[in-house]
């Protein structure tokens, strides 16, 4: 007994939430294969598209696998997972969200449910603390539940969807460079200011009300971020400049994706999503420099059954 999971890529963050906003792409996403076998335990048997270790315990989907596992009752089977590796690791689009999400997605279908998908989010969460040293939940929450998900609190764990205004697309550039989440997280400060902090939180309301009322200016206007993308940006080439041309063409707002390198920018429309991803394209064709690029809707869904 098997099924095939197309799992889903992300963007956290979301410039003013950092950590706690993430949404669920549609067209940019790994696959996986979960399979039920006699043999107790979870083993990894085979990734392609990627350099990733098939060890259980040094494997994102296999530690959040043996995380959900530890909560049942001991099983007299096992299960089995193949991954397709579509989504570069260290891109910013949620790699490792997506292989955690996947791996306990699928054992929870071939259990017949026991779970539901945001109960699954804290096992998920496993495999991003191996990932990056810190169980952060901005990509496994959209992975697993599709649109818009906010983190109101990580203790105990209290994750609100959103859904996503219809004509909202995202585009999200992927300059060819590896950027380690844990070595983007270095970087930060860890106090802030009060006058950062208000601009912050004001932007972060902003954004969810615009978001519920599908006001698409409010979220444009939200989509700022005081703290984290003014330590984080200048370990991304060309950033201001794909930013810029982002909003020259377009974009409700830009910012890094998760924890970078790639850049998203957001806007009204799929005509406008593709003048915005050639005009990236431009700037790095200009730098030389690959990349890679996306226009997605937002994907309701989260994880699928293919």
């Amino acid at each position: 007994m098997e099924i095939k999971l197309f799992c889903p890529a992300t963007i956290a963050n979301l410039s003013c939430g950092f950590d706690v906003l993430g949404l669920c792409l549609d067209n940019a996403g790994d696959e996986m294969i979960v399979r039920k076998v006699d043999q107790k335990g979870v083993r990894i048997t085979k990734i392609v598209g990627a350099d990733l270790p098939l060890e259980t315990e040094k494997n994102v989907s296999g530690v959040a696998a043996l995380a959900m596992l530890e909560t049942l009752d001991k099983l007299d089977f096992g299960f089995e997972i193949e991954i397709y590796k579509h989504i570069k690791a260290g891109s910013g689009i949620g790699s490792s969200a997506a292989s955690s999400a996947g791996a306990v997605f699928g054992i929870n279908e071939l259990l017949g449910r026991p779970y539901s998908r945001k109960d699954l989010v804290q096992f998920a969460m496993q495999g991003e603390k191996l990932a990056s040293g810190n169980a952060h939940a901005d990509n496994v929450a959209p992975a697993l539940l599709g649109g818009f998900t906010l983190v109101r609190s990580y203790a105990p764990l209290d994750i609100i969807r959103i859904d996503s205004p219809e004509e909202l697309y995202a585009t999200v550039v992927h300059p060819q460079i590896e950027l380690k989440t844990s070595d983007a997280r270095s970087v930060l400060k860890q106090n802030v200011s009060l006058k950062s902090a208000i601009m912050q939180w004001g932007n972060v309301g902003g954004l969810v009300a615009g978001l519920y009322t599908k006001d698409y200016e409010l979220i444009g206007r939200s989509l700022h971020d005081e703290i984290v993308e003014p330590l984080r940006s200048v370990l991304i080439p060309g950033f201001d400049q794909i930013k810029q041309t982002a909003y020259e063409n377009g974009a409700l707002g830009s910012g890094i994706s998760g924890s970078g390198p790639s850049i998203f920018a957001l806007s009204r429309g799929k005509e406008t999503a593709d003048q915005i991803a050639k005009a990236m394209s431009d700037v790095y064709e200009k730098m030389n420099l690959p990349y890679e690029i996306h226009v997605s809707k937002i994907n309701p869904d989260g994880v699928r059954i293919l």
